[in-house]
């Protein structure tokens, strides 16, 4: 019943982080599902099913406020299909711990990309106007 709360409450969460953010499964229902005891395999695969409503819901949304890049997102979505069965292959080669390192390696890096991109500051046009 307990897991079963937690489970809700991480939905919740993760359904509100990937609308605002784009976020979700792997940020936070792999960490979360690693935390509650799950090896890093089966987190990595629940977190991969559970987020297929949240990705129609939330990209329904974003279509309806004009932002989503289809064109852009055909695309991403078409080249990662085949390095998705590349990934779901090396995931199942290594050992469990392995795969949490590695998973925490991703995390680490793209927690530091984001940081430097937030401190950097923004470029200045000719006309002294700050370019996003």
């Amino acid at each position: 019943m307990g897991a079963d709360v937690v489970a809700a409450a991480l939905g919740f969460l993760a359904g509100t982080l990937s609308a605002l953010f784009g976020v979700g499964g792997g940020l936070i229902f792999v960490p979360t599902l690693i935390f509650l005891g799950k090896s890093a395999h089966v987190a990595v695969a629940t977190s991969l099913a559970a987020m297929v409503p949240v990705i129609i819901t939330g990209s329904y949304r974003q279509t309806t406020h004009g932002a989503v890049r289809w064109r852009d997102a055909t695309v991403i979505g078409i080249a990662s299909v085949p390095t998705a069965f590349v990934g779901a292959y090396l995931a199942d080669s290594l050992s469990d711990a392995n795969l949490r390192r590695a998973f925490a390696v991703l995390l680490l890096a793209v927690a530091v990309q984001m940081a430097l991109r937030v401190l950097r500051p923004a470029p200045v046009s000719d006309t002294g106007v700050e370019v996003s």
